[in-house]
C-alpha cells in the first residue's frame, strides 16, 4: 500500500495513534530518528492497544539511511510550507507520504531534499498553525486509499 513516515516524532501517543492507524490501513509506518520516546514506552503502548503485532513498523537512524531504503519511491512532504493541497495530487501505491515533528516540522535539510511541488500542505482556517500530527496521517492516508478505492481493504 503506502509509506507513512514519520521524521524525528516527539510525542509517544501520536506514534502509537499512527500505529493504530497503519495496522488499519494497510500502510507500512517508517520512524526516522532521533525519536523523541522509547519505542516501549507506556503512552505509545496504550494509544496502539493491541495492534503493534498488526502493524509494519520500520525504523531509521536519519533520514539518508530511510531515503536510501525507499529507492525511487515518490515522497511527498505534508507540511504547512507546502504548495499544493493534498488532495490535488494523484497519489499511487508504494508513494511516501513524510510527516515532521510535531514541534518543529520537517528541518530544513530535509526540506531541500524535497521538490516543492512534492510539498503538500493541508487546508487550515487563516492564523492556525497546524493540526495534531495522527489527525493529520489518518487525513492524508485515507484520501490516497481512497483514490486507490480503498484496495484491499473491507
Amino acid at each position: 500500500m503506502f509509506n507513512i513516515a514519520l521524521f524525528n516524532p516527539v510525542m509517544a501517543a501520536n506514534a502509537g495513534n499512527v500505529i493504530r492507524l497503519c495496522a488499519n490501513n494497510g500502510c507500512t509506518l517508517h520512524l526516522i530518528e532521533p525519536l523523541g520516546f522509547d519505542l516501549e514506552e507506556k503512552k505509545l503502548r496504550r494509544a496502539g492497544l493491541d495492534y503493534h503485532d498488526l502493524s509494519r513498523v520500520e525504523r531509521y537512524p536519519d533520514f539518508e539511511a530511510f531515503k536510501e531504503a525507499m529507492g525511487e519511491c515518490k515522497i511527498y512532504a505534508i507540511t504547512t510550507k507546502g504548495t499544493r493541497g493534498y488532495a490535488e495530487v494523484q497519489y499511487q501505491p508504494g508513494d511516501v507520504l513524510l510527516f515532521g515533528s510535531e514541534t518543529s516540522g520537517l528541518a530544513p535539510e530535509v526540506m531541500e531534499q524535497i521538490n516543492p511541488e512534492m510539498r503538500l500542505r493541508i487546508p487550515m482556517m487563516p492564523n492556525n498553525r497546524s493540526l495534531n500530527l495522527s489527525n493529520t496521517v489518518a487525513l492524508v492516508s485515507y484520501e490516497a486509499w481512497r483514490q486507490c478505492e480503498f484496495k484491499n481493504g473491507k
